[in-house]
């Protein structure tokens, strides 16, 4: 019974979504921040890979398929964009600052980040892409010469912290408009980050779905550029 469930080409599939909806119990069940779907997802699926001996290759021919819904979800964001596009007209230098501020503080982080822990250049350009959404950090890490298996764990850790931390950074702050927001979550925590924004708002949803397409443009020359500095 065991190998035909790990042979089964939906095993990594199947066993993903079942803990992503264990891990939506759970945050509808306690409400805490800390209790993503996401991660509560990764946590348990380890595990499982762990405790039945499952190696990666194994898993990932199930659990590819799900990766492929990941450019039509984000593209999906675009419909609350147009439904609040009268206002994105409005305030469209304001959201245009804001991404172009948040992806170089996340540049420049990351340098000085390298610079104080010793990176090597291929460590530092593994880093770069954080805070993009995984199919454009992928491709800027793979250019650049960085590792991309740790570029993509990096993006996801990067999401789901925003995930969790952006409601509480929003208070602590004191940041009430749903603009900036928006913006802000969108361009540090990308897709993942995102979900948290449209549960805030619609407003706070939009400007954040924004925020993934045009972060991820800048990011790319922003790499580019900064991938010579160090």
């Amino acid at each position: 019974m065991f190998d035909f469930l790990t042979e089964s080409v939906f095993f990594g599939a199947f066993i993903s979504l079942l803990f992503y909806e264990a891990g939506l119990y759970c945050k509808r069940r306690w409400k805490y921040a800390f209790l993503n779907p996401l991660l509560i997802s990764i946590i348990l699926t380890i595990a499982l890979l762990a405790v039945l001996h499952v190696d990666y290759e194994t898993y990932y021919a199930g659990a590819r398929y799900i990766s492929y819904l990941l450019t039509p979800a984000t593209i999906c964001l675009a419909i609350p964009l147009y439904e609040q596009f009268e206002l994105l007209k409005k305030n469209y230098l304001a959201v245009i600052g804001g991404i172009v501020s948040g992806v170089v503080t996340s540049v420049v982080l990351v340098l000085v980040l390298a610079v104080i822990l010793g990176f090597s250049h291929s460590e530092y350009v593994t880093f770069l892409p954080k805070s993009v959404t995984t199919a454009i950090g992928m491709s800027i890490s793979e250019q650049l010469g960085g590792y991309v298996p740790v570029t993509v764990a990096v993006i996801i850790i990067t999401g789901v912290l925003g995930n969790i931390m952006a409601e509480p950074v929003c208070r602590i702050f004191r940041i009430t408009d749903p603009i900036a927001k928006g913006v802000g979550i969108g361009s540090a925590s990308h897709a993942i980050g995102t979900s948290k924004a449209m549960e805030m708002g619609e407003i706070e949803g939009a400007m954040s779905g924004l925020s993934i397409a045009v972060a991820g443009i800048l990011t790319v020359f922003a790499s580019i550029i900064f991938s010579m500095i160090y």
